[in-house]
C-alpha cells in the first residue's frame, strides 16, 4: 500500500509534548483526552477493531473511533481524514517509503513503550536517532527443515560433519557441509533430495527472483552511506553492482545441486510442487515462508509433523553471518500523528501499548487477528500455533539481525522477471552465471531509467 499524510491545521506540528510538574502526573494529561481515532487499512479486520474499541472503552473510559478505509482506497482516505478537524491520532505507513515521503507528521516513539516492546528493534522505521513507525504484524522466510530427517542424519555413525543437530548450522560453509553429505546418504534417508524442486516455471519463480535475491541486495545496499535503511537506499540506486552475485550463486546452486528434481527440469516445476516433495517426506528443506505451513499441512498424504518443521536463516557465505536471523518484514506500520496535542498523541500509544501487552488486548491478537505479533509481551502460549509462525516469532527473539524485505525497492515486475528468466536459463546450462550477473545489472538500470522519466 502506498500511504500519504497530509497536514491539518489543528495544531502546531513542531510542539514538544508538554512537561508535567509538581504532583501532576502523565497519567493524569492522558485521562483528560476523551477520544482518540485509530484509522485502519484492513477492511477484513474492521469488526475485530470494533469490538477492542468498546473493551477498552469499559476498561479505560477512552473512546476509540475506528474508521476503515475501503480496500485500495487507503491513502485517498488518509489524506481526506487528515484534513479535518479531528483528524486520525493513529494511522498506518507502509515502511520506510511511505515515512520518506511523509515524515514532517510522524511522531517521534523511541522513547515509548511499544518501541521498547520490540523483539527486534531493527524493524522499526527509524531515521538518525528517531522512531517513526513500529510494525504490528510480520512475516518471515527462510529454509524450512524437516527436523525428523534432519536428526536421523545427524544419528548416522558415517556423518561427515561434527555437529549434532541442524540448530548448530549458522553459517554457509557448514551449511554446504552438512546438505552434500546429505545428498551421498539420501537412500539411507528415505528422500529423494536435501531440497525441494525450485520452482522456474513462468509465474512460479518469485522465491529465487524477490525472495532470494533480497539477500545480497540487502547486503549491498547495507554498504551504502547516507541511509537510514536498505530500502531507502535501494530506491536510490539507480545501477547496482551486484556485488554479492558470488554469494546468491552459492545458495543457488546448492538448491538446484542438491535437489528432487535433476537442474534441466526445473522449468515444469511449480511452489505447489516443492511443497508438496517437502510435505511428503521427498526431501528435507525448501525455502519458503511462514505463509507455506497451510500448503504443507493441507497436503493429502503429509508426512511432516508439525513439531519437526523448522527454520534456518538463508545463508550465503557473507562475513560474520552467524548473526543473521530470518528475513521478517512487513508492510504494516503504526505511525503517531505528531500534528495532534500532546494528550492525544500520549493516549493512542497508551492503546497500542494495551492492545499488545495486556491480557484482553493480546487475546484479540492471537485469537481473532491471527498476527505474528514482533513484541516480546507475548508468551509461547500466546503466540501463533502454526509451527512456522512459532519460528519466526523464536528467531526474533533470539537477538538475530533480521533481514529487511529490501525487495521493496526492486525497481519493477519486469526487472524480477527478467532476473527469474536468467535464472533458469543458467540452471539448464544455457547461461553462465556471468551472463547470469550481466543481466541482473543492465536490468536494474535500464528499470530504474524507466521509473525516473
Amino acid at each position: 500500500m502506498g500511504l500519504a499524510v497530509g497536514c491539518n491545521n489543528n495544531n502546531s506540528g513542531g510542539t514538544e509534548p508538554a512537561k508535567t510538574t509538581g504532583e501532576t502526573p502523565p497519567k493524569t494529561e492522558t485521562a483528560k483526552v476523551d477520544e482518540i481515532y485509530f484509522l485502519n487499512f484492513k477492511p477484513e479486520i474492521a469488526q475485530v477493531y470494533e469490538k477492542i474499541a468498546k473493551d477498552y472503552e469499559a476498561e479505560t473510559g477512552i473512546k476509540v473511533k475506528v474508521v476503515t478505509a475501503a480496500a485500495g482506497t487507503y491513502e485517498t482516505t488518509l489524506k481526506s481524514e487528515v484534513a479535518k478537524s479531528d483528524p486520525p491520532t493513529i494511522f498506518q505507513i507502509n515502511g520506510p517509503v511511505g515515512y520518506n515521503n511523509w515524515k514532517d507528521y510522524t511522531a517521534d516513539l523511541k522513547d515509548s513503550k511499544l518501541y521498547s516492546f520490540l523483539s527486534d528493534q531493527s524493524l522499526a522505521v527509524k531515521s538518525g536517532d528517531g522512531v517513526y513507525g513500529i510494525p504490528y504484524v510480520v512475516e518471515g522466510y527462510g529454509i524450512i527443515y524437516n527436523d525428523a530427517v534432519m536428526k536421523k542424519y545427524f544419528e548416522m555413525a558415517d556423518k561427515a560433519v561434527s555437529i549434532s543437530s541442524a540448530s548448530e548450522i549458522n553459517n554457509f560453509a557448514t551449511l554446504k557441509a552438512v546438505v552434500e553429505d546429505m545428498t551421498a546418504k539420501k537412500d539411507a534417508l528415505g528422500i529423494k533430495g536435501v531440497f525441494a524442486s525450485t520452482s522456474l516455471a513462468p509465474g512460479e519463480q518469485w522465491r529465487w527472483q524477490t525472495h532470494l535475491a533480497n539477500l545480497p541486495l540487502y547486503y549491498e545496499f547495507n554498504d551504502m552511506d547516507g541511509f537510514d535503511n536498505t530500502v531507502l537506499a535501494g530506491l536510490d540506486a539507480k545501477e547496482i553492482e551486484f556485488k554479492y552475485g558470488s554469494n546468491y550463486k552459492n545458495i543457488f546452486d546448492l538448491y538446484i545441486n542438491n535437489s528432487v528434481s535433476k537442474s534441466s527440469m526445473l522449468g515444469s516445476k511449480s511452489v505447489a510442487d516443492s511443497m508438496a516433495e517437502f510435505a511428503l517426506g521427498q526431501a528435507a528443506m525448501v525455502q519458503n515462508g511462514n505463509w507455506a505451513w497451510s500448503q504443507i499441512s493441507e497436503v493429502g498424504g503429509n508426512t511432516v509433523k508439525s513439531e519437526d518443521i523448522k527454520f534456518l536463516p538463508i545463508y550465503t557465505g557473507i562475513d560474520g553471518e552467524e548473526e543473521q536471523g530470518l528475513a521478517v518484514g512487513t508492510e504494516n506500520y503504526f505511525s503517531i500523528n505528531s500534528k495532534v496535542s500532546p494528550e492525544k498523541q500520549e493516549a493512542s500509544l497508551a492503546f497500542l501499548e494495551w492492545l499488545f501487552s495486556s491480557d484482553k488486548g493480546k487475546e484479540y491478537i492471537v485469537k481473532e487477528l491471527g498476527f505474528i505479533a514482533p513484541f516480546n509481551t507475548f508468551a509461547d502460549d500466546e503466540k501463533p500455533a502454526d509451527p512456522l509462525a512459532k519460528e519466526v516469532t523464536n528467531w526474533m527473539d533470539q537477538g538475530k539481525t533480521s533481514v529487511a524485505w529490501t525487495f521493496a525497492a526492486f525497481p519493477s515486475e519486469d526487472f524480477k522477471n527478467q532476473f527469474g528468466d536468467a535464472l533458469l536459463q543458467y540452471a539448464q546450462g544455457k547461461a553462465t552465471w556471468e551472463q547470469v550477473a550481466g543481466t541482473v545489472q543492465e536490468s536494474w538500470k535500464a528499470e530504474k531509467a524507466k521509473t525516473s522519466q
